[in-house]
């Protein structure tokens, strides 16, 4: 059989065997990224039955999903919101960054691996899966709710921040000299100000560029666009999900309503390869030495980002229950974390340090859906109701 047939038979049987999870979580009730993260590992590096072929359409499919479903919540609010949720957020940012890069970092240094590992490992612990978080927050319908703002303002914070922890990181990996690192930084930020100033000053253009009544044409145009904004954004070392959130943002009106409604099952399908390919890209056996340290890693960076995110919302005038949902929803790491530890490897860094990432983000990857489901829990429910009730009695 050639190479072609192979590739064909081996794609369509993990998109059928996704379907088959998906299903069996909507069974189940829970959401399906832990099963098609597991899945994944069953047919990976290591697995059961590994995969040969068409490991490229995969790695590119994952790279789309995380793409759409970025694009996907841009499209959920306007450019205005986005800065008002922003300018409101600075605070929870930099809680964030202390609460959740300082047990990254003390890690590293308490198992030897010097001061350079502790900044990545700082990354790895900090910044949430931007792709893992938006999915759930549709699987759960929390979309609309009055806490998503100020989980996307903490994503988006965290996002740009690479802007700048990514050009510094490198300059830190390779040695580079302090005036190439200074450049890298600068080139990063002049292209979030141009993103963010045409997303606030020419929305309306861009919502006339892709507009069609034609559900074909918007599609092609959206996606065109969205493309090649992350393609030109991760090139100037920016994340590519931070320039398609923005290319949503910039498209208003019938045209964002629209664009919802075609892209829906394009997201859904490619969002379902990103966290295949999460899985297949581990090798289980890597694992089981670093299983200890980043279960307690992952114990301390959830409960730290519950943190966060329910001192954001309280900050925002969120009621008690909206406050859990905020802090639970922003525990998954994922795409940035295995980037973060992907460079670090390819310069030198203890080869332990990728086994320990790739651990803890798997954690915190199933069951970070899992745990996001506990402010929904009927107990959880009347504890809050007392708790809101004590606080207004007092």
């Amino acid at each position: 059989m050639d190479d072609g047939a192979i590739v064909l038979i081996e794609i369509g049987a993990l998109i059928l065997g996704i379907g088959l999870l998906s299903r069996l979580a909507a069974w189940l009730g829970i959401s399906p990224i832990p099963l098609i993260l597991i899945g994944g590992l069953a047919f990976g590096e290591g697995g059961l039955l590994p995969v040969t072929q068409g490991e490229e359409f995969i790695e590119i499919g994952a790279e789309i999903g995380v793409i759409l479903l970025l694009l996907m919540l841009g499209l959920e609010y306007t450019a205005q919101e986005l800065v008002g949720n922003l300018r409101v957020s600075k605070a929870a940012g930099l809680i964030d960054l202390l609460l959740n890069a300082i047990p990254g970092a003390l890690i590293a240094l308490l198992l030897g691996w010097g001061p350079v590992a502790a900044v990545v490992m700082a990354g790895i612990t900090w910044i949430s899966s931007s792709g893992v978080i938006a999915k759930m927050l549709q699987d759960l319908g929390r979309l609309t709710n009055r806490e998503t703002p100020v989980v996307l303002s903490i994503l988006v914070i965290e996002d740009l921040a690479m802007a700048f922890y990514l050009p510094v990181l490198t300059a830190l990996l390779i040695g580079m000299e302090l005036g190439a690192g200074v450049v890298s930084v600068a080139v990063a930020l002049a292209a979030v100000v141009l993103i963010l100033y045409v997303a606030l000053r020419h929305g309306r253009l861009v919502s006339k560029l892709v507009w069609s009544k034609d559900a074909d044409v918007l599609l092609l145009s959206v996606l065109g666009l969205t493309l090649l904004v992350a393609g030109l954004a991760a090139g100037a070392n920016i994340s590519s999900a931070v320039g398609a959130f923005l290319v949503g943002i910039a498209i208003s009106g019938p045209a964002a309503k629209h664009a919802q409604r075609v892209l829906t099952p394009l997201r859904d399908l490619f969002a379902a390869v990103f966290f295949l390919f999460f899985g297949l890209s581990t090798d289980p056996a890597d694992l089981v030495p670093m299983l200890a340290p980043a279960l307690l890693l992952a114990t301390v960076t959830m409960g730290t980002k519950v943190l966060t995110g329910y001192l954001a919302a309280r900050r925002a005038g969120i009621a008690e229950p909206g406050r859990w949902r905020a802090g639970f929803a922003l525990t998954p790491r994922g795409e940035f974390s295995i980037v973060i530890a992907g460079l670090a490897v390819a310069a030198g860094v203890d080869r332990s340090l990728a086994a320990l990432a790739t651990a803890y983000v798997l954690i915190t990857m199933v069951s970070g859906p899992l745990l996001a489901r506990i402010p929904d829990a009927q107990r959880f429910k009347a504890m809050t109701k007392r708790i809101q009730a004590n606080r207004r009695a007092s």
